[in-house]
């Protein structure tokens, strides 16, 4: 059943990009129009799970599925590869990064061993070409996913604090950084290259404390939206509207939404 839906799919694919009979929309993509759409699903598919919404993470999933197998069309068709060699990479890969289990001898690892053993091994594989060990880490990263991913490269050779305090007094020496160039009132340039400096040390802190930053500020972000959405209730029932309120009239109803969650 499994390789029959697979095979659909391809065919459904090969027929939306077939010439003269295919979907139009379809026929115009290229591997450049199709990035946006790839990004967005994967980040709907994040979306699913963060509201453990199995039924949506399903349907997201097929979504981005499709995406792998619209780029990998789009690749057959210059004779570049197709989706079976997409298969067959991966597979390789999944074999060559797991010796642990693949290996002919087999051995007893922690989740941490087993991190480290996958790093050296992708690094070895990828180490020639490369000018820089911080090569290789997308630009299209989420910024903060990508700060990580560059501290975590750099602190593999050495290049890292050996705990948080020095961290901390890094975030504080930016926090004074960046409060000087606004009250210096220098250009926007300065400010934001300061600004960007406490985003950087930030995603430092998530680092040692071993939290991902991008979830917890997804997590942060769903907090305020669940508080925000209790201000504009409790303001409904008086009859008004935000604009029609005072900053301290929804600093109270905040308040009031903050310890509704702490009650539950």
């Amino acid at each position: 059943m499994l390789l029959n839906n697979m095979l659909k799919l391809l065919e459904i694919m090969k027929a939306l990009r077939t010439p003269g009979t295919g979907c139009p929309w379809d026929l115009e993509q290229d591997f450049q129009s199709i990035v946006p759409y790839t990004l967005e699903e994967a980040h709907e598919v994040a979306e699913a799970i963060e509201h453990n919404d199995m039924p949506s993470l399903k349907s997201e999933l097929g979504d981005l599925l499709f995406q792998v197998v619209f780029l990998a069309r789009l690749a057959e068709e210059e004779g570049l590869f197709d989706f079976d060699d997409v298969a067959g990479s991966v597979n390789a890969k999944m074999i060559r990064r797991h010796p642990h289990v693949f290996g002919t001898q087999k051995s007893e690892l922690s989740s941490e061993d087993i991190k480290g053993q996958w790093e050296r091994i992708k690094e070895q594989e990828k180490e020639n070409g490369r000018d820089s060990i911080l090569d290789g880490i997308p630009v299209t990263l989420p910024a903060l996913t990508r700060a990580v991913k560059l501290q975590n490269k750099a602190a593999h050779v050495g290049f890292d604090w050996p705990s948080l305090a020095p961290v901390f007094d890094k975030m504080r020496e930016e926090l004074a950084e960046l409060e000087h160039e606004i009250d210096s009132g220098h250009d926007k340039d300065r400010v934001e290259d300061e600004f960007g400096d406490v985003l950087f040390v930030m995603a430092n802190v998530g680092r040692h404390l071993k939290l991902d930053p991008e979830q917890a500020l997804r997590k942060a972000n769903n907090k305020f939206v669940r508080r925000f959405r209790v201000i504009e209730e409790l303001l409904e029932q008086q009859g008004k509207t935000p604009r029609e309120s005072g900053l301290q009239e929804m600093e109270d109803y905040w308040e009031i939404a903050k310890q509704r969650e702490k009650g539950k």
